[in-house]
């Protein structure tokens, strides 16, 4: 009887790893699939005269530089927040980062990222993971309100229009609430014990302060680093395609196309579009050209977002489907 037990448990063992390679394979597969369909729609789309009008080569050297350091800081900030709930090795964090890039890209609003990566260390206290997720979003949302906040400013000024100045109000009150919610949050746990359905994130307040006021403050410093870095990244390509404004121009209106992308609703395959429109909207009074908007708008995509996953897709075979 112990030596038939202990065939079947060989024998489920070895069909969980099968079954987790095929099921990975298939996820790595479809994904890879939809990113060459998106890829090659848009390079046709654009066309060789776009990318004949570019300029210094320099500066796509710069923004492939600046990926390798923001995907980088990324995976930092991730290994930081996973620590916080059992150790955890850098190269790991920074592999399912990746993974949750390629999940991303098929779910609305990148919803799918953070799950993909929980699901990727294949651990316990999953619930932990979600809770530092929640951090780590609310950390990077601070980010992008509050340089949003100042391309609202500057487009205020050089833009007058209602609906400018009622996003910038909107913008500076959710900036406000995300910074007290990620450094405060503890303070809440008394509200929270008065409702019922509101109970089980005490766990989160109780997690949050496991984090340092110092670690807190690494981890918003690493968001807004992140942030600086792919607006400036957006910056060279730009420069790159000969819209030739100053540094401070181009960087407040680069913060406001980020925040727009954030408070749009899109699927990451589907959103080059608004990309596209809200690129040609912010930047066509500067180019008499509206393809190398477009062209910027794509490099970027690719740059920070198909690149990583297709990486992450590979990676995605390792990922333990079936416990």
């Amino acid at each position: 009887m112990a030596i038939f037990q202990t065939l079947l448990f060989i024998v489920n063992k070895s069909t969980k790893i099968w079954l987790n390679y095929i099921a990975g394979g298939i996820i790595s597969l479809f994904l890879l699939w939809n990113i060459y369909h998106q890829v090659s729609k848009q390079v046709s789309t654009l066309g060789k005269a776009a990318l004949e009008s570019s300029g210094n080569y320099t500066l796509l050297g710069a923004c492939i530089c600046l990926m390798f350091a923001n995907t980088s800081l990324e995976g930092f900030r991730w290994y930081v927040l996973t620590n916080t709930v059992e150790p955890t090795r850098y190269y790991r964090a920074f592999c399912s980062y990746l993974a949750g890039i390629a999940f991303s890209i098929i779910t609305p609003n990148r919803i799918g990222e953070y799950p993909a990566r929980i699901l990727y260390l294949g651990r316990n206290h999953t619930f932990k993971y979600i809770n530092v997720s929640a951090l780590s979003i609310m950390a990077q949302l601070s980010a992008v309100y509050f340089f949003g906040f100042i391309g609202l400013l500057y487009y205020n000024f050089a833009f007058p229009a209602l609906w400018a100045r009622m996003a910038l109000a909107a913008c500076g009150l959710i900036n406000i609430f995300t910074v007290i919610a990620f450094f405060r949050f503890e303070s809440w746990l008394p509200l929270l014990l008065k409702f019922a359905w509101l109970r089980k994130y005490v766990i989160y307040a109780r997690l949050i302060n496991r984090f340092t006021g110092k670690k807190l403050l690494l981890v918003m410093g690493i968001s807004f680093l992140r942030f600086i870095i792919f607006t400036l990244q957006f910056v060279c390509l730009l420069w790159f395609m000969k819209i030739n404004q100053s540094l401070p121009q181009l960087f407040c209106l680069s913060a406001l196309f980020f925040w727009l992308m954030a408070v749009i609703p899109s699927i990451a395959l589907t959103e080059l579009g608004m990309r596209g429109m809200a690129g040609l909207f912010l930047f066509s009074p500067f180019t008499a050209n509206p393809a190398s908007i477009l062209v910027a708008t794509t490099g970027i995509w690719m740059l920070n977002l198909i690149i990583p996953s297709i990486i992450g897709s590979i990676l995605i075979l390792r990922m333990r489907l079936l416990r």
